[in-house]
This record gives C-alpha cells, structure tokens and sequence, in this order.
C-alpha cells in the first residue's frame, strides 16, 4: 500500500493502543516493550504507536508515554528494537511505518482537566463545574509549539511519522466541535482546525520532509449517554435541536452523523500535507459503543443500546463514505474487532471495494497481536484465539488505585500469564476503600466518568 512516498507492506494496521504501562517520567516501561515486541512479530506492516502526550499537564493518567528531551533516547530504542525484531521475523522493516500519535488529553488529563468549552452534558458527566476556566487562546498557541518540539523529537528517535491525535474527546478532538467557543480557535470551522493547520504547518516549517504526518480523525462524536439505572442500557442524555456541539453530527438528529464538516476538514488535512488518516469515531468516556462496538462492557457501565453490527455497520459506512470521496488520500478503518475471526473478511472485502486502504484492528491486537501473520499465512484467524470484546482492558485502563496511580491493560483471558494476575489485583483494589490521600471526589470524576459513583439523580438525563 502507497502512502505518499512510502510503500507499507501490507494493508494490515495496529491501531494505537494504549497500555497505561509506562514509567511515571514518561518513558515506555517494561510491559510496553513487551506489547510492541508483540505486535513487532505479529506481521501488520502499519503499527500505529499509542498516544503520547507533548506535555506532563497533557498526561490521560500518570503513565501515559510522554515525550521529552529526557525521554527521546528510550522512545529511540523502543522503535528499533520493533524494527529489530519485525526484520528478524520477516527479512526486512524498511516497508514497516510506525507513526507515533501526538497528543494532549484535555478535559481527561491527570490531575487537573484542561478543558476547550463547556459542553452541559459532557461536564456533567465528568464533573466539570459551569465556572470552570476553558484554555485561553494564547495557551493553545503556546501549545503548538509544544506539539512542534515532540515532532522534533519524534524524528531524533528515529520515527518517520507523527500523528496529530484528533480523535475520542481528547483536546484537539473537543476544539473541532468547539463551534459555541468564542475567539481564534472556536465557532466556525476554519477556526475550530485552525490549531492542526498551525501545527502542520510549523512542523513543515521547521522540518520539510522528514517526518510524514497523519492524524486518527474523529469523524463521528454523537451524544453522551448515561445507564439506566432499572433496564441497565445506555440511554442518550437529552438534548436541544438543533444541535449546537460536536463534529459529524447532524445538528437535527445527533445521533445521526452528518460528514460535511468532516469532509470539508479532509480536504483542507489534504491541502495541509497530511497523507494518511485513521478513520474513528465517539467518545469512550461517555458513549463507548459508538467507536468500539462490545459484547460486554466494562465493569459498571451501560450495556450496548443497538446490536453491535449496527455499529460495525456505522463504523464501514463512514469509513467508506470517506474513503471513496477521497480516493487519493489512504484511510485505515476502525470497528472490526467484534467480528471476530471474521474480522479479515470484512476487511478484504471493503478494500477490494475501495472502501478502505487498510483493516486497523485495535483491542483484538492487545488479544491476537499475530492476527496479520495468521491472515497472510493462514487465510484465517483461528476462533480460540481472537478477542471477544468482553472489554476487560478497558476496566483495567479505568483503575487508578494502583501505586503508580494507574493499572497496565492488556487482555486477561488471552495473555492469561501477565494479565490474569494484574485484573484479580485491580479487582481487589477496587474493593477496598480509598486511601485518605486520594485526591478529592470531583478531580477524579474526569479522570474515570464511566466507572464513579453517581446518584440516580446525576444518572438521570440532564
């Protein structure tokens, strides 16, 4: 597959997976490397590393990756210990790219929340007060920079691509539905992407062409949901028609997508020197089904309003949608992993379509992080090993009482000798109470929205 003047080997993907298992100064700890020798055996040729914050403040959890000056060399040797093993594995790496995902968490950064607007439903939910400060314009130009300075950095460790992370509720992703902010960055959409075309345009400023850049684009938010408390099932919050929040939302029907501002902003990525994008959509933190379709959710929270090949369905038709209006830019889709071992089917069928370029699998890896061998090898994915979408790595990302602040993730029931022990901790972590130095109630709302207490009342539709 040709992405711009690379040719990737395959049209297999890793979707940038977080493991929650780096060091609290930001370096890739153990398990990390573990995870990316892993996926560096597995036989995708697009192995799209996990987000990485540009600043401390940006951090989702205290062991997020974090890029620095004193962190480049570690991030060096993670990248070509992949490209060490994928070599020896497969005879070459110079047809593996590995872009590194650049981003700052925003309203869900650890300790204090950074937020781009006030959304009413979406604070609620995560326990934002109406007086709370939105980040002031000078900031976010000050943030630039910092994005700028992680590229720098990014290509000293060795990467060929960064990816400018818009996606999931994180800050970039909140700015491009900002559309009831005031000043330079928020309302019409020219101003809501004016952050990415600064930083894509600093960065070829300051680099030229030695760094390609992509983005995994939100391309679909939808509304935020809450359990409900008798039926157990996700239930849409209430909200005013029409629509003023949010991007790819059709502003009369919420919950239905309405790509003209998505395409809009594709062609200006495209004119802005973008050449690769991730197609993905919703928030985990209040709607999960929308971006990861499940067969069981995550300790405490709602179960699925649709059946999951609706959402599967969302997922390729978007994908589709995009991907054939812009048939020159290559598109990795998202929303495969509940298909299990059907997974590849799917997939070869939306590329054979032009539907796609590439099949991205993301949790299914952290289960089968050798599905693309298996594929190519085989012509199947074996059933006893693929990921059944029972969402135990996310109950695991969601567990903060842990000496570090944060528990590692991966899959328990198919990586049972690192994570079967880690999930029985967690749970019992979970079980006993707090410690007194825990930091108060209304800081950690932002940091687990989907799994803190909450009374009928604030589960209730606002």
């Amino acid at each position: 597959m040709r992405v711009g003047r690379f040719v990737v080997g395959n049209s297999l993907a890793i979707h940038p997976m977080e493991g929650c298992d780096g060091e609290l100064d930001g370096r890739p700890g153990e398990l990390t490397a573990r995870r990316y020798a892993r996926f560096a055996r597995g036989g995708a040729k697009l192995i799209w590393f996990e987000a990485t914050a540009v600043r401390r403040e940006g951090r989702a959890n205290t062991r997020q990756l974090w890029l620095h000056r004193g962190t480049v060399d570690d991030f060096a040797r993670l990248l070509e210990m992949v490209r060490q093993i994928h070599r020896d594995r497969y005879g070459t790496a110079d047809d593996l790219l590995e872009p590194l995902q650049l981003t700052h968490s925003g309203r869900y950064s650890h300790p204090r929340r950074v937020i781009a607007y006030h959304h009413p439903t979406v604070d609620l939910k995560t326990g934002v007060p109406p007086d709370y400060p939105v980040i002031s314009d000078d900031e976010l130009e000050r943030l630039e920079d910092d994005y700028v300075e992680a590229a720098r950095l990014a290509v000293q460790a060795g990467f060929r691509a960064v990816d400018i992370k818009v996606t999931h509720g994180y800050l970039l992703s909140e700015l491009a539905g900002a559309k009831t902010r005031e000043g330079r960055y928020g309302g019409p959409l020219e101003n809501r992407f004016r952050f990415v075309r600064n930083v894509a345009g600093k960065i070829r400023a300051a680099l030229g062409s030695k760094l390609m850049l992509t983005m995994r684009l939100g391309c679909f938010d939808s509304v935020p949901y809450y359990r409900d408390p008798e039926t157990g099932i996700g239930v849409p919050y209430e909200y005013p028609i029409p629509y003023p929040y949010g991007f790819g939302v059709d502003p009369n029907n919420p919950l239905k997508e309405d790509l003209t501002e998505v395409k809009q902003a594709i062609c200006w990525l495209r004119d802005w020197g973008f050449e690769l994008l991730n197609v993905s959509m919703g928030i985990p933190y209040y709607n999960p089904h929308i971006g990861r379709p499940f067969e069981k959710p995550d300790d405490g929270n709602y179960e699925q309003p649709e059946h999951p090949l609706l959402g599967v369905d969302r997922h390729f038709r978007i994908a589709g949608e995009l991907q054939q209006t812009f048939p020159d830019l290559p598109m990795v889709g998202t929303g495969y992993s509940w298909l299990q071992k059907y997974a590849i089917n799917a997939g070869a069928k939306n590329i054979e379509e032009g539907r796609i370029r590439f099949l991205g699998i993301g949790r299914g890896s952290l289960a089968y992080p050798d599905f693309a061998r298996d594929a190519l090898e085989k012509g199947e994915l074996p059933e006893q090993h693929v990921c059944k979408t029972l969402t135990y790595c996310t109950f695991l990302m969601r567990q903060k009482n842990h000496p570090m602040g944060q528990f590692p993730t991966g899959c328990p029931p198919f990586d049972k000798e690192i994570f079967g022990p880690i999930i029985k901790e967690a749970r019992a972590a979970k079980r006993r109470p707090e410690p007194s130095a825990a930091p108060p109630a209304e800081s950690q709302a932002g940091l687990q929205p989907e799994t803190r207490a909450e009374s009928p009342e604030s589960r209730s539709p606002a």
